[in-house]
C-alpha cells in the first residue's frame, strides 16, 4: 500500500499530476484546492491508494486534514472517489467541518454530483466530523461529540441525538448525557 510519495512533477493538470519518483512516474489525482497550492516542482504528497478489481488509483494530498476528509467521505455508501475529490475541490477540510456541524444541506448541494438526498445522507453519517487542529474545536464541542457517541451506543438515532443535544446547556459530557436522556424519554 502506498501512503506517501515524494518526487518531481512531470505534468500538472488541475486534478491530475504525473509525479516522477526516482525514475518511476505515478499518475496521482488531486483536488483543485491541492493543485492550486502546488508551487514547486518537487513535492511530497500524502497518498490514498485505492485498489479495485480493474484498477489501482492514487489520490494525493498536501494537507493531512484534506486526506482525512477524503478517507472519511469515501466510506459513505454511494460516495466514490470522484465525489469525494469533488468535495475536497469545493471545500477546505475546515469549511467542510463547519458545514457538517451546522448541518447545511444547501452548501453541500453545491458539490458537483451531490443532490439533496445525497447531501442529507452525508450530513447524517458524518455528524461529529472533526478536523485535527481545528481552531474552533473546544471542550464544549468535544463534550457534545462524546455525549452523541454515548447516546448512539444506547440505541438512539444520530439525527434525533444531534437535535436534542443542541437544546442542552450542560458543559461537561456526563451532564449533557443526563439532560439529553431526560429529553429523549419524554
Amino acid at each position: 500500500m502506498i501512503v506517501g510519495l515524494e518526487g518531481i512533477i512531470e505534468k500538472k493538470d488541475p486534478t491530475l499530476l504525473n509525479l516522477n519518483v526516482n525514475g518511476i512516474i505515478y499518475e496521482v489525482f488531486v483536488s483543485i484546492n491541492c493543485s492550486s497550492k502546488i508551487i514547486d516542482q518537487k513535492i511530497k504528497l500524502f497518498i490514498t491508494h485505492i485498489i479495485r478489481e480493474d484498477s489501482q488509483t492514487l489520490y494525493g494530498f498536501l494537507d493531512i486534514n484534506e486526506k482525512k476528509l477524503f478517507d472519511t467521505v469515501i466510506k459513505i455508501n454511494g460516495v466514490g472517489p470522484k465525489v469525494a475529490l469533488a468535495i475536497c475541490s469545493t471545500f477546505t477540510a475546515h469549511s467542510f467541518s463547519k458545514i457538517v456541524s451546522s448541518n447545511d444541506v444547501s452548501m453541500l448541494k453545491r458539490v458537483p454530483g451531490i443532490g439533496p438526498k445525497g447531501a442529507s445522507r452525508i450530513l447524517v453519517e458524518l455528524s461529529g466530523f472533526i478536523i485535527d487542529g481545528d481552531e474552533e474545536t473546544d471542550s464544549s464541542q468535544t463534550s457534545t461529540i462524546e455525549a452523541s457517541l454515548a447516546l448512539e451506543s444506547l440505541g438512539f438515532k444520530k439525527d434525533i441525538v444531534s437535535k436534542v443535544l443542541k437544546t442542552c446547556d450542560a458543559i461537561n459530557t456526563s451532564e449533557m448525557v443526563k439532560q439529553a436522556l431526560k429529553k429523549l424519554q419524554k
